[in-house]
Order: C-alpha cells, then sequence, then structure tokens
C-alpha cells in the first residue's frame, strides 16, 4: 500500500469517527471470531480503537463450544432441542461457569492487552438482566426469556472508561420460585436487548456467514442494505431461514425500539468490525 493509499483510508474514515464520537454501539461477538486466536486479537484490536476514538463499546458474547467441551469433559453430552441448547441445572451451572468465568474473564484479559480496560460482568451483576423461563415451543429447562434491562451498571462503566464485557447469564425475575436463580440466555436476544436499553446507536453481530445472502452459494449476492419493513418478506421468500431468522429478527426488532442501525457481518473476515464501521464500503448487511 502507498502513503496516498493509506492517507485515502484514514481520510476516508474521519467523517465515521466524528460521526459516531460519544455514540454506543454494542457487538456481539461468537462464532468462529471467537475460537480463532488470531481473529480474537484482531477483534480487541478493533474494539481498543473504537474505544479509543471515543466510541462506547459494549461487548456482549456467548460461547457455546466452549460450553460443549466442558460437558463433555464433565461426562455430559449436550443436548439439544430445535437447534436450542436444553439447559437443566447440571448444564445451567456449566454455562454459568464457563460463561461468566473463563469465557468472559479471557475477554476482558485480552482487551486489556491490546490496550483497553474493560470490565467482566453477567446479567445477574447489578440486575442487568432478568428473566423468565422460556415458555413458547418446547421446553428448553432453564433457557430464559429476557423480561428486562437494567443499563446502569453498564452506563457506570462506560463513564468510568472501562469497555463492559458481558456474559449472557440472567437473573431469574422476582416470582420465578427462586430469587437466585440464573437462565441462560440467548446471547443475539441478549445483545439487541442491551442495544435498545442503552439507546445504542449501532448493534453489530459478528457471525461465520457474510451477511443476508440471496444465494447462499454466492457471496455476490450479499444484500447490503435492508429496511426493517423487509425482514417479514425475506424470511417468506425463503431466502433468510434456519439460525439466520432468530439473527435477523432481533436486529429488526432493535431497529423497531430505537437503535440507529443493525448489523449482520462475518467475523472471519479480519477487522471486519472496523470495516463495517469506518469505511463507505461496509463489509454486511446493514438493517435499518
Amino acid at each position: 500500500m502507498t502513503n496516498n493509499e493509506r492517507a485515502a483510508v484514514l481520510s476516508q474514515a474521519l467523517p465515521y469517527i466524528k460521526a459516531f464520537r460519544g455514540k454506543t454501539v454494542v457487538v456481539k461477538y461468537g462464532g468462529a471470531a471467537m475460537i480463532n486466536e488470531s481473529l480474537r486479537a484482531e477483534v480487541a484490536s478493533d474494539l481498543a480503537l473504537m474505544s479509543c476514538v471515543g466510541i462506547r463499546a459494549v461487548l456482549v458474547h456467548g460461547g457455546g463450544p466452549e460450553i460443549d467441551a466442558m460437558l463433555r469433559r464433565l461426562g455430559k453430552e449436550p443436548k439439544f432441542v430445535n437447534g436450542l441448547r436444553f439447559t437443566d441445572d447440571e448444564t445451567m451451572e456449566v454455562v454459568q461457569m464457563v460463561l461468566a468465568g473463563k469465557v468472559n474473564k479471557d475477554l476482558v484479559g485480552l482487551l486489556g492487552k491490546a490496550g483497553c480496560p474493560a470490565v467482566g460482568l453477567c446479567g445477574v451483576d447489578g440486575g442487568l438482566i432478568t428473566a423468565r423461563r422460556h415458555s413458547k415451543g418446547e421446553d428448553l429447562g432453564l433457557v430464559g426469556e429476557i423480561e428486562a434491562v437494567n443499563p446502569d451498571l453498564l452506563e457506570a462503566a462506560l463513564k468510568g472508561g472501562f469497555l463492559p464485557v458481558v456474559a449472557t447469564v440472567a437473573a431469574g425475575a422476582e416470582g420465578e420460585g427462586a430469587a437466585h436463580k440464573a437462565y441462560n440466555i440467548n446471547a443475539d436476544t441478549a445483545a439487541a436487548a442491551i442495544a435498545v436499553a442503552l439507546k445504542a446507536e449501532k448493534l453489530v453481530l459478528l457471525t461465520d456467514v457474510p451477511g443476508i445472502l440471496r444465494d447462499v452459494s454466492d457471496a455476490g449476492t450479499l444484500v447490503r442494505e435492508l429496511p426493517r419493513s423487509g425482514v417479514g418478506a425475506m424470511i417468506q421468500e425463503g431466502v433468510v431461514t434456519k439460525g439466520m431468522i432468530p439473527k435477523v429478527e432481533c436486529c429488526a426488532k432493535a431497529v423497531g425500539e430505537g437503535v440507529g442501525s443493525a448489523h449482520i457481518i462475518d467475523g472471519r473476515v479480519p477487522h471486519s468490525l472496523l470495516v463495517e464501521l469506518f469505511t463507505d464500503a461496509g463489509i454486511g448487511t446493514m438493517i435499518v
């Protein structure tokens, strides 16, 4: 890259840096980008840069592969119902241990090494996320539906100069039978709810696909921008299917409840966060 090309990249980023300075961006992190060590380091670097230029970044993470691995180490085979994790009492203990413990603190440490002060939290801390037992369709055990998000703790961390890293374990809502009961929460859903509560400018889901593709076998059919009103038609036409449906629906819901825009991008691409936020072309699908 020549000096002129480098200057052009920086010049293109400047208007976006000005526009997003002081704004909140919630990033959901999972999939291949979370497993690959080099990609993990690059995501941490991207978040550190975002914080350095004044963006209020919040990282919400899952950790499905790590949970599966720990369950198997303990001699327990993971169980899924229609693609969703069945969470009994023993599995919930592992979920809480792995997500709020190991995965969360590993990410906090990685961000610290990248020069970004971070603080690890889960939904139980400060009543951040309260939930009730999932009641739709098949019994999923201790899988929760979010009842409320209290953003006060996140706001305090952000004002203190820390990047909050949130593990998606929620506290049981009042009347759930045991006040201390914890629930396993879908990370996409939790990120969307947090983005709404913080009145975020953007919600970004790092996934294992380029975005919404009209033809899943052709990356050239990427839908770069989609109005919220068009999501239903995409699902009915079969363009959005299987695991992409809840991702797209939670993005649409977040935008409908005040988030500026939602983005589904490929976390397998190095520095995909920076490309999506700070370039004209972007890299994934934006729901507006």
